[in-house]
């Protein structure tokens, strides 16, 4: 089989004869950017544009895998949000100038219709082009945030965190909207054709918020979005989770991945060997900043503790080396 196969074939439960290197995150680089001829502000609001760029890391490096979108904004800004698409000299990613919600008894999208998600429907014309482009060779991925991170982009934080002492089921009823919502969005992006989903909660993570407010807050709503998402799905969480690994698990995943401030040995320990585990090479210190030596030891190490596919901790940064990328693959 060859590396498309390979990973299908683990996220659908099969157990393969090697560890694969891909990832279900952003993984862009300003090399294959300029090589596409592409500029980074103007590829999240073209399909075609932000097919190519997607499909560019592969095309550079051989990294097996093409994930859309580019940016964190795409449901937030479906809202209402607005966001700053980043029109600089650097390559930068989009945010959001401004919390749209100033409480979260504002937020109500229990009925919104996925033809109406704005640039939803971009991203799933550019799954499409992808799937024809490359997807033949590489495994095609849709992702979106947790429904507490993509509250975290739109409430008010201080407002957020003082309603979540007094308010919880106020802000329990939110969240379970949004999660509502993404679940929406996971369809669109696999009826597209992405082989995979990822959630992408980092700012939902026990490492950031504790294991209390995650289990009250966040993993139920988590629960909810991945029992209504089609197989396979991916959770990524930030943070040195490893005492929270139990936890996260419960979420119903079908593979976990982790950053590299995570001990990966441990939380294969917690997981056991049935449960998928990702991880965990870091995107800033060794892949953006290390050599292609400190790379394969990265990925040597990932491996001898456990993982079933060796994943970057997050996001690549876009000045990513593509000989880095190359040594990972290798």
């Amino acid at each position: 089989m060859n590396a498309h196969d390979d990973i299908l074939a683990l996220l659908n439960g099969q157990r393969i004869g090697r560890v694969p290197c891909f990832s279900g995150l952003i993984h862009v680089t300003s090399a294959g950017l300029e090589r596409e001829g592409l500029v980074f502000h103007e590829v999240h609001k073209d399909a075609k544009k932000m097919a190519k760029a997607a499909a560019s890391t592969y095309k550079l490096s051989g990294f097996p895998s093409a994930v859309v979108p580019l940016d964190l904004c795409v449901e937030a800004e479906a809202l209402g949000a607005e966001i700053d698409f980043r029109k600089t000299e650097r390559d930068e990613f989009p945010r959001i100038r401004k919390a749209l919600f100033q409480s979260t008894k504002e937020i109500a999208v229990e009925n919104m219709e996925i033809a109406k998600l704005g640039r939803v429907s971009l991203v799933c014309d550019a799954i499409r082009m992808l799937k024809e482009d490359v997807g033949a060779e590489v495994v095609i991925g849709g992702w979106m945030p947790g429904a507490f991170t993509l509250m975290t982009l739109m409430v008010e934080p201080v407002k957020l965190f003082l309603e979540i002492k007094r308010e919880p089921e106020m802000v329990r009823s939110a969240l379970k909207q949004l999660s509502a919502l993404l679940s929406k969005v996971g369809h669109a992006y696999r009826s597209a054709g992405a082989d995979f989903l990822t959630v992408h909660d980092m700012g939902g993570s026990p490492a950031f918020i504790g294991p209390a407010r995650f289990e009250q807050f966040v993993l139920p709503t988590l629960k909810d979005l991945i029992v209504d998402l089609p197989k396979p799905r991916v959770l990524s969480i930030c943070g040195n989770t490893n005492a929270s690994m139990s936890l996260i698990a419960q979420a119903g995943a079908d593979a976990i991945s982790v950053d590299q401030t995570n001990d990966l040995a441990a939380s294969r320990k917690v997981l056991g060997n049935e449960m998928l585990l990702f991880g965990n090479i870091d995107p800033v210190a060794t892949l953006s900043l290390g050599s292609e030596s400190e790379v394969r030891q990265a990925v040597a190490r990932s491996k001898e503790a456990g993982v079933n596919a060796v994943w970057p901790g997050c996001d690549l940064v876009l000045q990513t080396p593509i000989e880095n990328l190359r040594a990972m693959v290798e």
